[in-house]
């Protein structure tokens, strides 16, 4: 809904801002916008000490524009500032809604890279964190080969050729099953939102050219860490 100032010039169009920013930090939302922006410009000076919540969104006005344009200014007359004409907004521009405003100046739309490189940096550490905090599980499989002619280290070679992220291959032994055959016990410790036992299985462990070694692979164990 739009909120409308005039005569910010005078102590009642201050009295009105004022009351407005009791309990606010800026004129519309919790960020700071255009509306702060045309305001700040309707209001010639800081507010005075009796004005304590415009003097304060002035001065946090005031800061962000600063900020935003470093450079030392060396003066610059605006004859006619401070009557009535030139210094207040009319109402219709301090109320006009956004969409009105295409080719108006906007002090907050592009990024720096400073900007960038500070946002990526903060997704990264969002990222790393979420990584972090996921639960991780310890898994005992059994990798059975085909036959006793299987070349069990080279299936093992297989097996652990796999690499992704959230997987970590343990220690194995083999275990003779009869007839000359033995399989594989292996250990792995995976992160739970990053890898599935099933997937890693399917469409991994027996798949081409694994599976050349492998017949076929069982979860003997699985634990939470």
């Amino acid at each position: 809904m739009a909120v409308t100032f005039s005569e910010l010039h005078t102590a009642d169009g201050l009295k009105a801002l004022e009351a407005h920013l009791a309990g606010k930090t800026y004129v519309s939302g919790d960020a700071i916008s255009k509306d702060d922006i045309k305001v700040f410009a309707a209001v010639p000076s800081k507010p005075g000490a009796e004005f304590p919540n415009a003097a304060r969104w002035y001065e946090t006005v005031a800061a962000a524009v600063a900020s935003r344009f470093p450079g030392k200014g060396v003066g610059v007359n605006l004859p006619g500032a401070g009557s009535a004409p030139a210094a207040a907004a009319p109402a219709a521009e301090v109320a006009k809604d956004d969409d009105d405003d295409d080719d108006d100046l906007d002090l907050f739309g592009d990024e720096t890279e400073e900007d960038k490189k500070a946002a990526d940096e903060r997704a990264a550490a969002k990222a790393s964190a979420k990584k972090k905090e996921s639960g991780k599980s310890s898994v005992l499989m059994d990798v059975k080969p085909w036959d006793d002619e299987t070349d069990m280290k080279k299936l093992e070679e297989a097996v652990r050729s796999v690499q992704m992220e959230g997987l970590t291959w343990g220690a194995s032994k083999l275990v003779p099953v009869g007839y000359g055959i033995k399989k594989m016990t292996i250990m792995l410790t995976i992160v739970d939102d990053l890898v599935s036992v099933d997937s890693l299985i399917e469409d991994h462990l027996t798949e081409a050219p694994i599976n050349e070694y492998v017949q076929s692979c069982d979860i003997v164990a699985f634990n939470k860490i």
